[in-house]
């Protein structure tokens, strides 16, 4: 029973955790990558609602990839790295997303 107490102060944390939903992950993503609030909720909105869970996982490995930061790259290599991603659903998503939230924000 002593091993519960100590966990009990973090339950709400857990509980705020698991209620985070995919487009506020991508929200914050995009945010951390340098794009404005307005751009990356509109993004994030158009994005989840027409990408699986996997392929919205496939997007935030893009982070990793080479030695630049994502926030350093212009838009040309940022749709050179989704290109290739290789998955031309992704790549046509996020493209439109992009123009179309740049457009409108």
């Amino acid at each position: 029973m002593k091993m519960i107490f100590p966990v009990l102060p973090l339950l709400p944390l857990l509980v705020l955790g698991a209620c985070a939903t995919p487009e506020a992950r991508v929200r914050t993503a995009l945010m951390d990558a340098g794009v404005s609030r307005p751009v990356a909720g509109c993004m994030a909105e158009r994005m989840v609602d027409r990408l699986s869970i996997e392929q919205l996982r496939r997007i935030s490995s893009l982070s990793k990839l080479g030695s630049r930061p994502i926030e350093a790259m212009s838009v040309a290599e940022l749709l050179h790295r989704v290109r290739a991603l290789g998955d031309p659903e992704i790549l046509a998503v996020v493209s439109r997303a992009g123009l179309g939230c740049a457009i409108a924000g």
